[in-house]
């Protein structure tokens, strides 16, 4: 893609490497927590040749609320896996479009073009490694970096599979997750060299795990981490389609009675969910439809907005709406005012 440096050239020429550029402007704003190593051209701590060689990129993200960016259209330098450990995300691979929940594992091989968002990221703990196993296309032989450790046979069993599989997108097992887990904590510092050797461990360990869930065939896009967050997503799917009810004085025991919990498993599943809290969600859909009002109904004060978005007083509103946006509600409406003004323009 036109402004980065390519590591390798595919017999494509649409099939560029990843620009990164959405993903360095949401981290240079402050949009998403990022943490990651990386060689090459990818975001994150460089480290050196000599340390972790065949390692493009290792890292995660966490996004709170609804992103104005998502990753568009790409290919990679090696074979990438993602864990969405929380969170949901649309995801095109191919030309096939999924949807993706917490606990689903997405595998894409060099010479797959792949995008996430629908256009835009949803909110969610993303993790992913990009190894460099020396291929572009898939009747090449594999070259895994001489720190995998796995036997001969199981590397080329697990090359074999991860080349050949017709599916994109698995469900993740406890032992795929604890080795992200352990990965990100490794990451956090940006300090490769002084974790170099537990991140060698955690890499092995995951391809290990990667290797047994392939193995067992595990089924694409189900699981019971879906089918337990599903009631929560559709709450807060319903909660934005009507946004009268949002008016309604929701507490945490009302909206676990609505998805048929108790509030403890409530409170987790919305977090898988959506990655954060569910009054913190329920304040960011309030803001949402505040945000629109100010925009589009002129004629209604900054109180009657606070009340029809189910805030109890206007100074709660004020208070909510300024530490999210910078401004006051009149002040951004202003602000909207001056800018959507033909003399601005």
């Amino acid at each position: 893609m036109r402004g980065a440096p390519l590591i390798y050239h595919t017999p494509n020429p649409e099939q560029g490497i990843d620009s990164c550029e959405p993903q360095r402007r949401a981290i240079e704003s402050g949009k998403i927590e990022f943490h990651a190593i990386t060689h090459g051209h990818y975001p994150g701590a460089a480290i050196s040749p000599a340390t972790l060689p065949g390692l493009s990129s290792l890292g995660y993200w966490d996004a709170v609320g609804e992103q104005d960016w998502g990753l568009e259209p790409h290919c990679n330098e090696g074979i990438e896996i993602v864990l969405i450990e929380t969170g949901r995300n649309a995801f095109v691979v191919n030309g096939v479009g999924h949807r993706l929940r917490a606990g689903h594992l997405t595998i894409t091989r060099p010479w797959e073009l792949h995008a996430m968002g629908d256009p835009n990221l949803g909110p969610g703990r993303l993790h992913w490694l990009i190894l460099d196993v020396g291929v572009t296309r898939p009747n090449q032989a594999w070259k895994w970096p001489r720190w995998v450790a796995l036997t001969p046979g199981d590397l080329r069993e697990l090359a074999c599979r991860l080349r050949d599989t017709k599916q994109s997108v698995w469900t993740t097992t406890p032992e795929i997750t604890n080795a992200f887990r352990s990965l990100a904590d490794c990451v956090r510092t940006g300090d490769a060299a002084s974790h170099a050797s537990r991140i060698i461990i955690q890499v092995n360990m995951l391809l290990v795990a990667m290797l047994d869930a392939l193995r067992r065939q595990e089924t694409p896009e189900g699981g019971s981490l879906a089918s337990m967050t599903s009631p929560v997503e559709l709450f807060f799917e319903e909660l934005t389609a009507h946004p009268a009810q949002l008016a309604e004085p929701w507490t945490l025991l009302l909206m676990a009675k609505r998805c048929g919990m108790g509030t403890t498993a409530f409170v987790k599943y919305c977090r898988i969910a959506t990655n954060t809290s569910p009054l913190d969600f329920l304040n960011r859909c309030r803001l949402d439809r505040a945000v629109r009002l100010l925009r589009l109904a002129p004629a209604m004060s900054v109180t009657e907005i606070a009340f029809e978005c189910g805030y109890s007083s206007s100074q709660y509103f004020a208070t909510q709406f300024r530490r999210r946006y910078g401004h006051s509600p009149s002040g951004y409406r202003n602000d909207f005012i001056r800018r959507s003004s033909p003399r601005h323009s």
